[in-house]
């Protein structure tokens, strides 16, 4: 694969580049293996894979810190792993099993963790953005300085819902980052042929709320934008928009054949922007890993993925009465 081109010396240090390394490295391969399962019939329903927007979600959550939240739509395991959940637990609820975070009961598009403060992945497009506002009002209410980072695509950016929370946040200066992940093709239609304005961020500015464009393809570039986003909202000086410009490899979701782009198209992506590609060369031009260090990551890497298959096989399907819990709340 070529080498990205490095203009200037990275700011950050080899052990947070191998921390990023490691990170983006256990979403792509905990992805591929997902994927593999779909295709063994071991994960049912729908399964949208995060491979090839790794670095958004491990560049933001550097950025991030304890009480921080995230929620975000149905392409979730990404950010579930990125802030800390369990890759058995992630894996078992995508199979379906009583070892999952929801028992089981939420697959791949709903799952959640109080402990990781991660609400959800929401299956219906936009539908989590007012939902992210309304986290951060909590915690605006309560008077602490978290912040909730609201994720949602190029494709749910056109939704009006989208737009009425952008108003009540600017409103009551809520701290609330919206990050746009912008992979460019939303469900399959290029936001060429989707969306009149080119840079979706700009939007914001009908409501006051700053914003800026991020390379998504580089995590060093996300973390910095995501600090500023970060410093902004705990300032108490309300929103902030990222639009991310990220790449999906594979489609939409596991039952998309993704024939609305080339194959060349995709591959030149890969060769020339891929974001794990881009540490791993910066880790061995800097000198802060050999290939065998690199090697190793990567076996360790493949056994915690291997391992979470495992559980997830082994894990019990939930109880029938399961269908009668987790329904109402005892007052």
């Amino acid at each position: 694969m070529a080498a990205r081109k490095t203009t200037k010396k990275p700011n950050t240090s080899g052990e947070e580049l191998k921390k990023f390394y490691r990170e983006m490295l256990l979403i792509r391969r905990f992805e591929e293996k997902a994927g593999q399962l779909y295709g063994m019939g071991l994960i049912g329903g729908f399964c949208h894979l995060y491979i090839g927007q790794e670095a958004v979600v491990v560049g933001l959550e550097a950025a991030a810190k304890e009480g921080d939240k995230r929620i975000t739509t149905y392409r979730d395991h990404g950010h579930m792993l990125a802030c800390g959940m369990d890759p058995n637990g992630v894996m078992a609820e995508l199979t379906g099993r009583e070892g999952g975070y929801s028992k089981g009961k939420g697959g791949s598009m709903h799952m959640f963790s109080r402990d990781k403060d991660f609400y959800g992945g929401h299956g219906i497009v936009g539908a989590n953005v007012p939902l992210g506002a309304g986290l951060a009002f909590a915690d605006k209410y309560k008077g602490n300085d978290n912040v909730t980072f609201t994720y949602f695509g190029d494709g749910a950016a056109n939704q009006g819902q989208v737009y009425e929370t952008f108003n009540m946040a600017a409103l009551w200066d809520l701290p609330v980052i919206f990050v746009i992940e912008n992979n460019q093709y939303a469900m399959g239609t290029s936001q060429q042929r989707s969306t009149s304005s080119p840079d979706i961020y700009h939007r914001g500015e009908a409501f006051g709320i700053p914003g800026e464009m991020v390379d998504g393809m580089d995590v060093l570039a996300v973390k910095e934008a995501g600090e500023k986003a970060v410093a902004h909202c705990r300032a108490g000086k309300g929103p902030y928009i990222l639009e991310v410009k990220t790449y999906r490899y594979r489609g939409h979701s596991m039952s998309d054949p993704a024939k609305y782009r080339t194959r060349e198209e995709v591959q030149k992506v890969r060769d020339e922007k891929d974001a794990i590609e881009h540490v791993r060369d910066l880790l061995l031009q800097g000198k802060h890993a050999s290939e065998d260090d690199l090697k190793a990551i990567d076996k360790e890497i493949k056994g915690i993925v291997n391992a979470s298959a495992e559980f997830a096989k082994e894990s019990p399907e939930p109880a029938l009465d399961e269908l009668w819990t987790d329904i109402y709340v005892e007052a």
